[in-house]
């Protein structure tokens, strides 16, 4: 095997590579698109399937534009639902939330009229 064979042996494993990469895009594509019905589905698969070079290129060229929109909306959402998990998680208080959990504190004793002046003049402050 001398330095030409693999060159060409590298040049096919990445066309198969791409070829691959490619066929798994569209069938995911075709499968979360909210615009197809469940037969227009099938069908696509279907032509995947049975021709899928063929089909890989209608595909790309009939809906390949909306491709790129239906992922970038997919990532904004996924980013949105993240976001309020955050949030969630962080328990962002209002002013008024703080101040009213520093005044059962001290109606219950655990800190002094000082103190709670001091929680009250932060958390207006942060507002």
């Amino acid at each position: 095997m001398n330095i030409w064979d693999f060159f060409v042996w590298m040049f096919w494993f990445y066309v198969v590579v791409t070829c691959i990469w490619i066929f798994i895009t569209v069938i995911m594509d075709v499968f979360r698109a909210p615009d197809l019905g469940g037969w227009a589905k099938a069908l696509w698969a279907l032509f995947l399937v049975l021709v899928p070079f063929l089909a890989a290129f209608i595909y790309l060229i009939a809906r390949g534009g909306k491709m790129s929109q239906r992922q970038a909306a997919r990532a904004q959402e996924a980013q949105a639902e993240t976001d309020s998990q955050i949030r969630a998680a962080a328990g962002t208080s209002s002013p008024g939330a703080e101040i009213e959990s520093a005044k059962r504190l001290l109606d219950s004793g655990a800190i002094t009229q000082a103190e709670f002046d001091t929680l009250k003049n932060r958390a207006l402050v942060t507002a």
